[in-house]
């Protein structure tokens, strides 16, 4: 089952590697760059190496097409927002070529130092976190190898290049490879190397983890909390571990409070899935983050839950989202829907909050009756009929990284 690293927060934070530059109608006008007089490839460490520019082309054009080479800062094919330039990271010298099978480009950087490209890189994954988007380098299409680095704009060109001596650089601290991938740590901490692209489009790599149903796999679970075995979701040993988890990337819980009048506050405009008392669905711990309102307007509430009995509560939560769905097959945009890991669960109506979750492996629970995700979308089995884990919310796909 394909694997998506779903969904940016919002469509208007847009990075490098997603921009689709518009193709310069003076293109052809643009210094073309001769072809090489030996040939590129691994170097005895292993990673793609090439000594020049026009070598660095010969290289990827072994794996997808890279076509008019131009090295003119000018050229209408370079990204609408600038990645970096010569001068910086250690770049010497930039160039673009046309994907054109692919419809798209590819950005190359030749730089003279591996680590400082890196280090460069993330830091402007982190500038952008600490921005207000979180998402940023999720999906990364920076793909490296000794000397030099390409950023093909499309997921297709990506997944060719990911199967090249090029690896693909992941620095955002909440990126995950899925097993069956090659990864390493890069020079820089903090950072990864891998063959994994990860794509909300669904094109990029597949997922190859087995799923393992947590009712009938895994060690027998310790009171008071569910079966060890699960499909890759988050777990966390305390309401303390799993603020850790989600805020601030993900949820902002600068607002953090156990109280339980607190967490019981609801608002016309967020609306939570557990009403009553916690532990009569299953939930031992509950906490709210976000403005809770007083003088002023309610925002931004996002439930935290510590689970005990997860068949419960998700036997209680099908039984409300079907009476939500009932009237006319809706969920109501107030209503949170219900994200799950393994003993800990999130309730929000914020599609971004969502998104953000699941690039954690957070599912949601959708017990819509003939529910069915595109390719590359994960579903997985819940622990009640009739309802599944699921990525994939129709009409809430966003661009991103």
């Amino acid at each position: 089952m394909h694997l998506k690293r779903i969904i940016a927060a919002t469509t208007a934070l847009v990075s490098l590697s997603l921009v689709t530059a518009c193709e310069d109608a003076d293109a052809d006008r643009t210094p073309a760059v001769s072809g090489p007089t030996t040939g590129p490839g691994p170097s005895k460490d292993g990673g793609a190496h090439a000594d020049t520019l026009q070598q660095a082309q010969v290289y990827v054009q072994r794996y997808a097409s890279c076509e008019r080479m131009s090295t003119d800062p000018t050229d209408g094919r370079l990204p609408l927002t600038e990645f970096t330039a010569p001068g910086k990271w250690s770049v010497t010298e930039r160039g673009v070529c046309s994907d054109r099978v692919g419809h798209g480009e590819i950005v190359f950087y030749m730089f003279s130092d591996m680590k400082a490209f890196q280090e460069g890189y993330k830091q402007r994954v982190l500038t952008k976190i600490a921005s207000g988007d979180p998402d940023y380098g999720l999906f990364s299409r920076v793909l490296v190898g000794e000397n030099f680095a390409v950023t093909p704009t499309e997921t297709a060109t990506a997944l060719k290049l990911s199967r090249s001596d090029l690896r693909v650089l992941t620095c955002n601290p909440t990126a995950r490879v899925p097993e069956g991938y090659q990864q390493q740590k890069g020079p820089v901490d903090g950072c990864v190397l891998s063959d994994f692209v990860a794509s909300e489009d669904g094109d990029g790599s597949p997922n190859l983890e087995t799923p393992k149903d947590p009712a009938t796999e895994g060690e027998a679970p310790q009171p008071d909390q569910p079966r060890a075995g699960s499909p890759g979701l988050p777990r966390a040993g305390s309401l303390t571990e799993l603020k850790q988890l989600v805020h601030p990337h993900t949820v902002d819980c600068t607002g953090y409070s156990t109280d339980p009048a607190t967490v019981a506050i609801e608002s016309i405009d967020y609306q939570p899935v557990i009403t009553g008392a916690p532990r009569d669905w299953g939930v031992k711990e509950r906490a709210i983050c976000g403005e809770t309102g007083g003088a002023q307007r309610a925002h931004h509430l996002t439930w935290l839950d510590m689970v005990s009995d997860m068949e419960l509560l998700q036997t209680r939560a099908k039984a409300a989202q079907q009476e939500d769905l009932k009237d006319d097959n809706r969920l109501k945009a107030t209503a949170s829907r219900l994200l799950v890991g393994q003993n800990i669960a999130v309730e929000t109506n914020d599609v971004a909050v969502r998104n953000g979750l699941y690039q954690l492996q957070f599912l949601s629970l959708n017990c819509r009756p003939g529910f069915s995700a595109p390719a590359g979308y994960r579903v997985e089995k819940a622990n009640v009929e009739g309802c599944v884990l699921t990525n994939y919310e129709p009409g809430a796909e966003v661009g991103g990284h």
